[in-house]
């Protein structure tokens, strides 16, 4: 059983068409372009029980072969990382409290506790990724709400990598951290793939976000983008395959949002993936890094 998605998830605007449809791993995905925006979205998608089921049970050994943490994703992850907290470091000066949702097993929250001396608190949903960062100290939990009903403080970093394409209303869930989890003056860290250089249509990847949407969908949630780039990081030193961004709590004078359509989604997208497949037949081993160049 699957859902359609009748509206768009960032302007609520019911036009649409067909943007993509293919198969991953033997299941059709179909993602869909706003005709009002120019976000693009999955649907049909997995109903709320599907996903659940899901992401406790398939997720991790359908997109690393393992239900374990594996060599590359633990070297991926301290890549992320470090790319991260470069990216953080000239705005971000102080941390007391780090908020990582999806931390995996917790390889960010530790990097950034080992360069801010803050506390360190995590969500994660799978049951061995979220042993192995709780036996290493760190205080993760399964599900937001539960973390809510636990931690009375608010949190000067919140970070989400590779998490929000995998969220079905990214705008509220935005909005609730603002107005329940982040501090007045936090600081929201996200990174997502690229949609105009990354595969970017999964079966788990509800939404799929160039730099433009990303900043409206954070705009529409009260966030004011302060540094936003597209890198590759760790995978490529070519191409742009993510969209990495630092926000903040929008000061009065721009808390009203004003929507602005992306134009060109369809040729963008193409001529990226074009600009792609050039590169890594050029330049194969600077357009991807093999995981031995990264240990």
């Amino acid at each position: 059983m699957t859902e359609n998605v009748q509206i768009c998830p960032l302007c609520e605007n019911d036009h649409s068409r067909l943007f993509d449809r293919r198969d991953f791993h033997g299941q059709e995905v179909t993602n869909r372009l706003c005709l009002n925006c120019g976000l693009v979205y999955q649907s049909p998608r997995m109903t709320k029980s599907e996903s659940e089921d899901f992401y406790s049970q398939k997720y991790r050994f359908l997109y690393e072969g393992s239900n374990q943490p594996t060599a590359r994703n633990l070297a991926d992850q301290r890549g992320r990382a470090e790319s991260l907290e470069m990216l953080s470091r000239p705005f971000i000066t102080t941390i007391r409290q780090h908020l990582d949702i999806g931390c995996s097993v917790g390889v960010l929250l530790q990097y950034f506790q080992d360069m801010y001396g803050c506390r360190s608190v995590g969500i994660e949903p799978d049951d061995e990724h979220r042993l192995q960062a709780q036996k290493d100290g760190l205080a993760v939990y399964t599900k937001l709400d539960e973390l809510e009903k636990s931690e009375q403080d608010r949190f000067d970093l919140i970070s989400m990598v590779h998490v929000l394409e995998h969220l079905p209303d990214p705008v509220s869930f935005f909005a609730h951290l603002h107005e329940r989890l982040l501090a007045p003056d936090g600081w929201l860290l996200v990174e997502v793939p690229n949609l105009y250089a990354h595969d970017s249509f999964e079966v788990a990847h509800l939404v799929s976000f160039s730099q433009h949407t990303l900043k409206q969908v954070l705009e529409k949630a009260r966030f004011e983008v302060v540094k936003s780039e597209q890198h590759g990081r760790p995978r490529s030193r070519l191409l742009p395959l993510y969209i990495s961004l630092l926000a903040r709590p929008a000061s009065f004078s721009h808390r009203s949002f004003t929507l602005q359509p992306e134009k060109r989604v369809s040729f963008k997208r193409q001529t990226g993936m074009l600009r792609r497949r050039v590169l890594e037949h050029l330049f194969p081993r600077q357009a991807w890094i093999s995981p031995s160049e990264k240990s």
